[in-house]
């Protein structure tokens, strides 16, 4: 597999990443979370005090356990809210588009029952593309090569 090179945004320069499990429940689970789209991590980047947009290159090994989504579809959707449920899965590496503030509210309006599954895909039309990748175990941050990393000025 070619390399590709992924951001991540944060605070404080990390060149061996760590999986930590916190209080939140997220897109695709626990993990280290990066994407290919610099702009992106550069949002992520802007909520600390300190902006930093680290910098990866990334070969993924073909014998791990990839999950892709190339589009936002019913099995995305379903992934996203058993995930956020809390519900683990046995995925090395989750790739796929981000349900950003906006379309989470959707979500949750879903999962509330508020509004139908076929609602909520008229809403959840992004203003911006979106990308993640996620690494969710040991043997998945082996595939990250730290190059660098770069402040974010307003």
């Amino acid at each position: 597999m070619a390399k590709m090179t992924v951001y991540h945004g944060g605070y404080t320069p990390v060149e061996t990443p760590e999986i930590r499990i916190g209080r939140n429940t997220k897109d695709f689970g626990i993990g280290f979370y990066c994407t290919i789209i610099k702009e992106q991590a550069q949002r992520w980047a802007r909520r600390y005090d300190t902006k930093i947009v680290l910098i990866y290159d990334v070969r993924l090994n073909q014998d791990l356990n990839i999950k892709e989504f190339r589009e936002m579809t019913d099995e995305w959707l379903d992934f996203i809210i058993s995930c956020r449920s809390g519900k683990v899965h046995d995925y090395d590496i989750v790739i796929g588009a981000m349900a950003d503030d906006q379309i989470y509210n959707y979500i949750s309006d879903y999962m509330d029952g508020t509004i139908t599954r076929e609602q909520f895909w008229v809403l959840a039309k992004f203003k911006y593309p979106t990308h993640q990748i996620t690494f969710c175990t040991k043997e998945a941050l082996k595939c990250l090569e730290y190059r660098g990393y770069e402040e974010v000025t307003l």
